[in-house]
């Protein structure tokens, strides 16, 4: 009889449980996709819609919204520039990251250790702190090069804008590569070095095809952070009529839409920033899900 009671009391208590964990996942479903509905309902409304009930659904598709900010908002301007800063910053990270993950996961040499303690130690500082002192840096650059070139090269300029992007990225980058690789055995290298292969040939042909999920797992992180990264940016790029990243650009929309009261126009841009993330994830998720899950934050 204690038994059976004890048995219904954890049954209960694990569908209770259980209820409470559906329950809490809904809400915070619900509390993600409605406000994202939201604003590709509003994207397709035109203006005069916005001033009678906010939950209505659109009249009609007014897709005039998105040409408007796709040319008289330069938001596709902006998305070029946010493609080719997102594109160079995750190309500078991996070909800086992948080897440097390799060798400190992998091999023992005199100051591994100092190295590992920089990395780790680069993931407690805030890159938002450390905006002003590189901005200042870039500042004193471009005055030195102006004296000897008549022309500045910090500011403004998307290649160092990506740099900065992979410089920041690569404690946390390194750290979740490290971790993958240390899981992998050592055997693939050594059958790699029998056969006559060298150090980098191992690691191209042998460990990143075997990294490929965490891999891709660091792609999908720091290209959602790239992609919506904005304080750096609007640091970075000063010039009020110069190129902008996204971010950057959908702020300044919004600023102006919220004057001129061009609502539809200002949610239009707003989905062109949230599109590519979503697409991207829909994509990936399943090898997100795997890179976390075989060893990416082991070690």
């Amino acid at each position: 009889m204690n038994k059976d009671i004890k048995l219904k009391k954890s049954s209960s208590g694990d569908t209770l449980y259980r209820v409470f964990i559906y329950v809490a996942l809904i809400t915070l479903a619900v509390t993600i996709i409605v406000p994202v509905a939201w604003v590709f309902m509003a994207s397709v409304k035109q203006n005069s819609e916005f001033y009678g009930n906010p939950w209505t659904l659109p009249a009609g598709f007014y897709w005039q919204n998105f040409v408007d900010a796709w040319t008289k908002a330069r938001m596709g301007e902006y998305m070029l520039n946010s493609v080719v800063v997102t594109a160079l910053a995750l190309g500078i990270l991996l070909i800086v990251a992948l080897p440097a993950a390799y060798v400190l996961s992998r091999f023992n040499f005199r100051g591994r250790g100092f190295f590992n303690t920089a990395f780790m130690g680069g993931l407690f500082i805030n890159v938002n702190y450390i905006v002003v002192p590189i901005f200042l840096m870039f500042v004193d650059g471009d005055k030195m090069l102006r004296k000897v070139f008549g022309a500045g090269f910090f500011l403004n300029n998307i290649f160092v804008l990506a740099l900065v992007y992979a410089a920041t990225a690569l404690p946390f980058t390194i750290y979740l590569l490290s971790g993958y690789f240390a899981t992998l055995p050592k055997a693939y290298e050594e059958a790699a070095y029998v056969d006559g292969a060298g150090y980098g040939r191992t690691m191209l042909r042998i460990i990143m095809p075997m990294a490929q999920p965490s891999i891709i797992t660091v792609i999908l992180f720091n290209f959602l952070s790239f992609w919506n990264e904005y304080i750096i940016a609007m640091t970075m790029l000063t010039d009020p009529n110069g190129g902008k990243t996204l971010p950057v650009g959908l702020m300044n929309l919004m600023r102006a839409q919220n004057a001129a009261a061009q609502y539809g126009q200002m949610y239009a841009g707003l989905v062109l920033v949230m599109l590519p993330t979503l697409i991207l994830y829909i994509c990936v998720q399943k090898k997100l899900t795997q890179g976390m899950t075989l060893g990416g934050l082991k070690g």
